[in-house]
């Protein structure tokens, strides 16, 4: 089961792009879902089981979304969780997360990588080698209190315009899901 967490909520401070001069804005909880249902909706075409962690447009405490986790890895061994988020705060490009040290989840964290290097060839990919993957560590609750394999994905910066329109555009969205899909997919080929 592929676990995708849309991370935020509407009701979380901060997580907005500005308003650009056309009068558009990237609201972060929107995104996240979007991406995250239009995943879903391709891994079912594929016949892949997913499930949408957070349905709720607010904003759900990290310990209730990792115990949500954790209760449909426990239901559906070989689990997987994905969250789902933009970027902000002034940087460029595309990145994933693992906690820290070597887990299963940089497995999951590099076949990602490997996909948004493909498809986002005009974009900078953020890494961090010096442990000899791609992905970046940190203790993020859902990445560190989940029982299965779990990676963040950071898909662009929302308060860089080019970044934010591609975001919002039509093209980007369906890129950025074929990111997930296919990460998804070749890490499922090998587990």
């Amino acid at each position: 089961m592929v676990i995708l967490d849309p991370g935020h909520g509407f009701n979380t401070e901060g997580k907005r792009s500005p308003v650009w001069e056309d009068g558009t804005q990237l609201f972060e909880w929107e995104f996240n879902r979007d991406i995250a249902r239009a995943v879903k909706e391709e891994l079912s075409q594929h016949k892949i089981k997913s499930v949408i962690l957070v349905e709720e447009a607010i904003d759900i405490p990290l310990y209730t979304r990792a115990n949500r986790a954790n209760n449909l890895s426990r239901q559906f061994p070989g689990s997987f969780l994905i969250s789902i988020h933009g970027n902000a705060g002034g940087g460029r490009g595309w990145e994933v997360w693992t906690c820290p040290g070597q887990t299963e989840s940089d497995k999951l964290a590099t076949k990602l990588y490997q996909s948004a290097k493909y498809y986002l060839k005009d974009y900078q990919m953020r890494h961090d080698y010096s442990d000899g993957d791609p992905d970046k560590e940190a203790r993020f609750t859902i990445l560190t209190k989940t029982v299965c394999p779990a990676v963040l994905t950071e898909n662009l910066f929302f308060d860089n315009r080019d970044e934010c329109r591609f975001m919002l555009s039509e093209t980007g969205q369906r890129l950025l899901t074929k990111i997930h899909v296919d990460g998804i997919i070749n890490y499922m080929r090998e587990m």
